[in-house]
C-alpha cells in the first residue's frame, strides 16, 4: 500500500478487538502464480466491546468468496479492509468461510507467502498474513489452527506447517496434502508454511520430563552438510532453557527451515522457524568463527521466543520489546552460558556492548530515536531496530541486577523467580511490558526493583541515551571517599525533557598500584570487593570508609547500565584500570577511552605528530604480551574504536578526517608493535583442527589482527615477506576463517597481491552464495585510498553473481558500502549519496523493507560539516520527492529531514 500522506498508530489508542478468532482451518491449495487459500473461521463477539462491523485486513488478494454460517451475505471494501456488517447478534460463536487468490512468485516484498528457488515461504511478522488471507491481522488475537496443504508430489515433496502432522497421503494427478494442528493458540504473524524440495537432519532428543521430541533441520538438496552445528545449537538451546528458567520444549517436533531469501535473520513462527541460510549453513571450510557464534545466537533467540513470544505474546506491537528485548537478553546469556569460562563470559559481554554503544547509542541520538516501548508509528516494519532489541535487553538485564539479593549476587534467581511467576500469570496471553516488569518485581517484593518500579518503567517510555557523571572526593583525614552521581538525558524527537531513569551503577576501587580496595559504605557493616549502587534521582553521594589513600574508581562493571559515562579520570587512572581492573569490561574499556580520546584530541586540536602517546602504545604492548589475558579479550582491547564511534563523540563530523585520523592511529599500531604482531601471529596461527570453540576462536582472531597489522606496516615498509607469507596462507588456510583473515589482510593493507586473492577466492567459492556475500562486501567495505571504492561497487552490480532482489546479496554490497563505509560513501562529490538515493529508490520498488533500512544510512545527515551536509540534503530531497514511496521508506527520510 503506497499513501501520500501516512497516518501514524497512536498507543494511546489501543482498544481491544471487537470480534475473537477461536479456530482457523486454512487449505492451501499452492501454485506459484495462483495459489487458492480457503479459510474458515469461527468467530465470536467480544462481549467488553460495543458492538460494530468486521473488519478483516488484506492485502494484494483476490476475493472469491464470502460465506457465514454457510449462506452467502453482503459485505464492502473500505480501502484495504474487507468489511462486513450483517453477522449474527449476541455472543454465540459463527461460522466465516473466505475463498483468496493470490501470486507467490510476483511477491517481492517477501512478506506473506512468496517462491524461493521454487519452493514455497511465508513470513508474517508483522503484518504479513493479510497477505495471504482476509483477517483480523493483530497480535492481540490468538487461535488454534488447523492446516492442510495441497500440491504437487514431485515439485513439492515436502509440506510444512506449525505444530504437528495428524495425516498425510496422495492425491489425485499426483499431488498429495498434509494436515498440521498446531496444540497452542498463536496470533497471525506465527504461522508458517513451508514446501518443495527440501532434506532434512534429524535428532531425537528426550527432555528432562522423559518426553521425546524430533527436532529437523530442512535445508535444499546440497547443503546438508552445513546444518551438523545448527542442529548442535538446537540441541543446546533447548536444554539450556529448560534446566535455566525450567521451560520444556512443548511440542512432538521443532522444526528449522533455511532460505537464501529472507528479510530478516530468522522468525519464531511456532514450531517452524524459518531462517536466512545465512545463519543456519555453515561448516569449516564456507563459514567463519563469527558465522558459527552468530548461528548458536540467532537459533538460540527463535528457539527461545517459543516461550517468551509464542506462549505469552504481545498486546500490540508497541509492546514489541516484551517479545524482542527479553529475548536477545535469554540468547545473550546462552551464549555467554555455552562461552563457560569467565572470560570467555566476558568477551561475549563486550561484544554485545560494542555493539549497543556503535548502533543503538547513535540511534538515539538521530531522528529515529524512540523508547523502547514506542509511543506511535507509522509501519511497524521500522520499528524492529536496535533500540527494541539491544536496548530492550539491557532494560532487562537492569531487572535481573536490581533484584539480586547478598545470596544471589547477579540477580539470576531472583530473575528466574520474576520469569516463573510471569508463565504462571500470562501464560496462553498477549500482554504488556508493564505485565512482565510487575511479575519480575512481585517475585522480589524486598528488591530495589519492587521499591523503584514505577520509576524504573521511564527505561520503556523516555528515549535517548542517558548522561551519568561522576565526581569523587577523598578526605585524607576521614579516610573516606564520596562519590557524587549525576544524570542527565538530552532531547530527544516529541520528548524534550526527561525525569530520572533508575541507573544500576556496579562499582570496584582499586589503589593507584592498582590493588583492589574493600568497599564499606558508611553507616553499613558489609565490607565488600564490589557493590552496586542504585541512583534514582537527579543526583546522590555516597561515601566509602577505611579508605587508606586515594582510590581509582572503576565505575560501571560490567556495563550495568545502558549510560554514557562521564567520570572525568586522567590518563594515568585509565592506564591503571587498564592494567590492573579486575573487571573485563572496565579494563577493555580504559584501553578504548584512552584511543578515542586521543583521535577526538587530534581532531579537534590539529594537533601534529603521532595520535597516540608513547605511554598508551607501551600499555597496549602490555596487554598484547600479557601472559595471562586470552587472545580473544586481547583482540578487542587492541581494535581500535570504529570511524563512526569516533564520530558520534564530534558534535559536527568530517568523515574525511575521522578516516584519516584513524588510519594514522592504526599505522602508528603495525609499526610501533611491528614485533609483538609478528610475536602475536607466529605464536596463535596454528591451532590444529578447526573447532569453533571460544578458546580456538579467540586465538584466529588475535592472529588475524596481527596479520592485518602486519601486512599494513609491510605496505608502509616496502617489505615483500611478509604479505607473501599472508597470501601462502590464504590459499594454504584449512578453514574459512583463516583463509578470510589472510584475505581481508590484503584487502585491508592495499597490498597487491589482494587482486589474485580475491579473483582466486571468487573462483574457490563462486556456488557458495554466503561465501561470495563476503566478497562482495569485503569489496565494498574496503579502505577508500584513491576513490576507487564507488566505480568498484557499482562495476559489482554488474557482476552475474549480483541480485537486487536478493535481500543478502544488497546487504552485502550495497550496504557494506553506505553504512558500514563512512569514508568512501561521504564522498566531497556527492557522488555516495547519489549512488544511495538510486538504491533506495530501486528496493523500494521491490523491497520497501530493505529500502528503509538502507535509508537509514542518511540518519545522522544534519551532523555533517560542509560540503557533506548540503549535498546529503539534496539526496534525501531527491528520494522524499518520489510520489509512490513506500510508508515505510517515507517515515525514514521524513524523520531525518525533520531533524535538519
Amino acid at each position: 500500500m503506497r499513501e501520500g500522506q501516512p497516518t501514524a498508530i497512536q498507543r494511546e489508542a489501543y482498544a481491544a478487538p471487537a470480534f475473537w478468532i477461536d479456530t482457523v482451518d486454512l487449505t492451501f491449495d499452492l501454485d506459484p502464480a495462483k495459489t487458492r487459500v480457503l479459510n474458515k473461521m469461527r468467530l465470536r463477539r467480544n462481549p467488553d466491546v460495543a458492538a460494530q462491523p468486521l473488519r478483516l485486513d488484506g492485502e494484494d488478494l483476490n476475493l472469491a468468496r464470502v460465506l457465514v454460517n454457510g449462506g452467502g451475505t453482503s459485505f464492502k471494501m473500505d480501502g484495504a479492509q474487507l468489511v462486513l456488517e450483517n453477522l449474527p447478534e449476541g455472543h454465540e460463536p459463527f461460522d466465516l468461510e473466505i475463498f483468496t487468490t493470490c501470486n507467490p512468485e510476483k511477491n517481492t516484498q517477501l512478506m506473506g507467502l512468496y517462491v524461493s528457488n521454487d519452493s514455497f515461504f511465508t513470513q508474517c511478522e508483522a503484518e504479513g498474513f493479510r497477505r495471504i488471507t482476509y483477517f483480523l491481522d493483530r497480535p492481540d488475537v490468538m487461535a488454534s489452527y488447523t492446516v492442510t496443504l495441497r500440491a504437487d508430489k514431485a515439485k513439492y515433496p515436502v509440506l510444512l506447517s506449525n505444530g504437528n502432522l495428524v495425516e498425510q497421503g496422495a492425491l489425485d494427478d499426483g499431488r498429495h496434502f498434509a494436515k498440521w494442528v498446531d496444540p497452542h493458540k498463536k496470533p497471525c504473524y506465527l504461522f508458517a508454511l513451508v514446501a518443495g524440495q527440501l532434506v532434512a537432519r534429524e535428532q531425537r532428543i528426550v527432555s528432562r520430563s522423559g518426553t521425546e521430541h524430533l527436532l529437523q533441520v530442512f535445508v535444499r538438496p546440497g547443503d546438508l552438510d552445513k546444518t551438523e552445528h545448527a542442529m548442535n545449537s538446537l540441541m543446546a538451546s533447548v536444554a539450556w532453557d529448560e534446566a535455566r528458567f525450567g521451560l520444556p520444549l512443548d511440542l512432538e517436533r521443532f522444526m528449522i527451515v533455511a532460505t537464501s531469501d529472507f528479510n530478516m535473520g530468522a522468525m519464531e513462527n511456532k514450531g517452524l522457524n524459518i531462517f536466512n541460510t545465512k545463519f543456519v549453513l555453515a561448516n569449516p571450510a564456507t563459514a567463519t568463527d563469527l558465522d558459527f557464534g552468530n548461528i548458536e545466537s540467532v537459533v538460540g533467540h527463535e528457539y527461545f521466543h517459543n516461550w517468551t513470544g509464542n506462549r505469552i505474546t504481545c498486546r500490540d506491537w508497541f509492546q514489541l520489546s516484551l517479545k524482542e528485548g527479553l529475548t536477545v537478553f535469554r540468547d545473550q546469556e546462552f551464549s555467554q552460558d555455552m562461552a563457560g569460562v569467565a572470560s570467555a563470559r566476558a568477551v561475549k559481554r563486550i561484544e554485545d556492548v560494542r555493539v549497543l554503544r556503535t548502533v543503538q547509542f547513535a540511534e538515539d541520538a538521530g531522528p529515529m530515536a524512540h523508547p523502547v516501548r514506542p509511543d506511535s508509528y507509522v509501519e511497524i516494519n521500522n520499528f524492529y531496530t536496535v533500540t527494541i532489541y539491544e536496548k530492550g535487553s539491557e532494560v532487562v538485564r537492569m531487572m535481573q541486577t536490581l533484584v539480586a539479593s547478598p545470596a544471589d549476587l547477579q540477580g539470576r534467581d531472583g530473575f528466574a523467580k520474576g520469569m516463573k511467576l510471569y508463565f504462571e500469570r500470562h501464560d496462553g496471553q498477549a500482554v504488556t511490558c508493564d505485565d512482565f516488569a510487575q511479575a519480575i518485581a512481585d517475585a522480589n517484593p524486598g528488591s530495589a526493583l519492587a521499591q523503584n518500579l514505577s520509576t524504573f518503567k521511564r527505561w520503556y517510555s523516555q528515549a535517548g541515551t542517558p548522561r551519568l557523571q561522576a565526581h569523587g572526593a577523598y578526605n585524607a583525614a576521614e579516610r573516606s571517599y564520596t562519590l557524587t552521581l549525576s544524570q542527565s538525558c538530552p532531547a530527544t524527537p516529541d520528548q524534550a525533557s526527561k525525569k530520572p531513569f533508575v541507573i544500576p551503577v556496579t562499582l570496584g576501587l582499586l589503589s593507584r598500584d592498582g590493588q583492589a580496595l574493600a568497599l564499606q559504605q558508611a553507616g553499613s557493616a558489609d565490607v565488600l570487593p564490589q557493590q552496586t549502587l542504585v541512583l534514582t534521582e537527579a543526583s546522590a553521594s555516597y561515601t566509602f570508609v577505611n579508605i587508606d589513600s586515594e582510590p581509582v574508581p572503576s565505575l560501571l562493571r560490567g556495563f550495568s547500565a545502558p549510560v554514557v559515562l562521564d567520570d572525568g579520570l586522567s590518563t594515568a587512572e585509565l592506564l591503571c584500570l587498564l592494567a590492573h581492573d579486575s573487571d573485563p569490561f572496565n579494563q577493555w574499556e580504559a584501553g578504548q577511552r584512552l584511543m578515542l580520546q586521543s583521535a577526538v584530541q587530534a581532531l579537534t586540536q590539529d594537533s601534529a605528530g603521532p595520535v597516540l602517546s608513547d605511554e598508551l602504545v607501551a600499555a597496549l604492548r602490555n596487554v598484547l604480551r600479557h601472559p595471562e589475558l586470552d587472545a580473544a579479550f586481547k583482540d578487542l582491547a587492541l581494535t581500535l574504536p570504529s570511524e563512526n564511534y569516533i564520530a558520534d563523540q564530534l558534535s559536527m563530523v568530517d568523515p574525511q578526517r575521522v578516516h584519516a585520523v584513524r588510519e594514522a592511529m592504526r599505522l602508528q599500531l603495525a609499526t610501533a608493535l611491528q614485533a609483538d604482531w609478528q610475536w602475536a601471529w607466529d605464536a596463535h596461527k596454528n591451532n590444529g583442527a578447526y573447532s569453533p570453540d571460544a578458546l580456538s576462536s579467540g586465538r584466529r582472531a588475535l592472529a588475524g589482527l596481527a596479520m592485518n597489522m602486519l601486512c599494513i606496516a609491510a605496505v608502509q615498509t616496502g617489505d615483500a615477506v611478509t604479505p607473501g607469507r599472508v597470501y601462502q596462507q590464504f590459499k594454504d588456510a584449512s578453514n574459512m576463517t583463516d583463509r578470510f583473515n589472510a584475505l581481508s589482510a590484503l584487502v585491508v593493507s592495499g597490498h597487491a597481491l589482494a587482486h589474485d586473492a580475491l579473483a582466486l577466492f571468487h573462483k574457490l567459492f563462486q556456488h557458495e552464495a554466503l561465501v561470495i556475500d563476503k566478497w562482495f562486501a569485503l569489496q565494498a567495505g574496503a579502505p577508500d585510498r584513491a576513490g576507487d571504492v564507488l566505480p568498484r561497487v557499482r562495476q559489482l552490480m554488474q557482476h552475474a553473481d549480483f541480485s537486487l532482489r536478493n535481500p543478502n546479496r544488497a546487504r552485502s554490497l550495497i550496504f557494506s558500502y553506505c553504512s558500514a563505509n563512512p569514508a568512501a560513501f561521504h564522498r566531497a562529490d556527492a557522488a555516495g549519496y547519489v549512488y544511495w538515493s538510486e538504491q533506495v529508490l530501486a528496493l523500494d520498488a521491490i523491497n520497501p523493507q530493505v529500502a528503509a533500512r538502507l535509508a537509514r544510512a542518511m540518519d545522522r545527515w544534519s551532523r555533517l560539516a560542509e560540503p557533506y551536509r548540503s549535498a546529503a540534503q539534496v539526496a534525501i530531497e531527491r528520494v522524499a520527492a518520489k510520489a509512490d514511496l513506500s510508508n515505510d521508506v517515507r517515515e525514514v527520510i521524513s524523520r531525518a529531514l525533520n531533524a535538519a
